[in-house]
């Protein structure tokens, strides 16, 4: 009896630890993103994946070699390498898209949809790990 709720214990602890690191705010990589709108709610370009890239914490999203990325913002100033979008694996993906940052050195754009010139200021809830 002891034992079961033991592991109980430690059950609730660790699904509670992951419950908080997975809403936690991260440092801001920048003040201010160029964005297609006020709302950084339209892609501004498609990339393709140059190489893989494997994110080093949770604001960024994983690329394969080859996908295509929707670029939805492109960070300024200290975070100027750094950009936004959400990686598109196919009409029947596995997983769900996910917006998060990744280098702009691993991609290429490949088709400028919309001007990205509208100039928005970064809010703690663009670098929260979800």
């Amino acid at each position: 009896m002891a034992v079961s709720l033991r592991l109980a214990l430690v059950l609730i602890l660790a699904v509670s630890l992951q419950y908080t690191e997975a809403w936690r705010q991260m440092p801001k990589l920048s003040e201010k993103k160029l964005c297609a709108d006020g709302e950084c709610s339209h892609p501004i370009s498609m990339a393709v994946a140059l190489e893989d890239f494997y994110p080093s914490d949770c604001r960024f999203i994983p690329i394969r070699k080859g996908q295509i990325i929707y670029v939805f913002s492109k960070l300024k100033g200290r975070g100027r390498l750094f950009w936004a979008g959400s990686v598109q694996s196919g009409y029947y993906s596995e997983q769900e898209a996910r917006l998060g940052f990744f280098p702009s050195s691993v991609v290429e754009e490949t088709q400028l949809l919309q001007p990205g010139d509208v100039e928005v200021m970064t809010e703690p809830w663009d670098f929260y790990c979800n």
